[in-house]
């Protein structure tokens, strides 16, 4: 066996290389099924979870879905320009700004959704049931551990 033949496959069973891998396939599935949409991953995640938190400052929310606050705020910036976010100044502090959906930004979730929940499905089709929940709890046992 050659050496270069030898670092082909070690690279195959090297879990970062793994990990990157799968995370430009699941980032192209993504902008291939959301693309009518125009969002990103990071977009949904944010558009998500103030929904579900509903008046959530942007600090919470950056380790909510685990990005930095200089990323996020970004981010935010786009979606607010593009109608489906609205900031507003906390009643508790006026410094904080805390994070609202817009109607247009209930009715974009709401619309693409359904295609995220599709494509998780796919990510996860080549396993079994019960290979899928160990592959869940697997990457949240490596994530926790921060």
């Amino acid at each position: 066996m050659t050496k270069a033949k030898k670092s082909k496959d070690q690279i195959q069973e090297m879990p970062g290389h793994l990990f990157r891998r799968l995370h430009q396939i699941a980032v192209a599935k993504f902008a291939l099924e959301t693309d009518a949409h125009k969002i990103t991953p990071v977009q949904w995640a944010i558009l998500q979870a103030t929904h579900d938190n509903p008046g959530l400052d942007q600090s919470t929310l950056a380790r909510q879905i685990a990005l930095d606050t200089s990323t996020i705020a970004g981010v935010i910036d786009r979606l607010e320009a593009r109608g489906v976010i609205e900031r507003r100044a906390s009643p508790n502090d006026r410094r904080v700004r805390i994070l609202f959906l817009t109607p247009d930004g209930e009715d974009l979730l709401l619309s693409v959704t359904p295609t995220v929940e599709k494509m998780q499905k796919w990510l996860l089709a080549p396993l079994s049931k019960s290979e899928q929940l160990h592959f869940i709890q697997s990457m949240q046992k490596l994530i926790s551990r921060e």
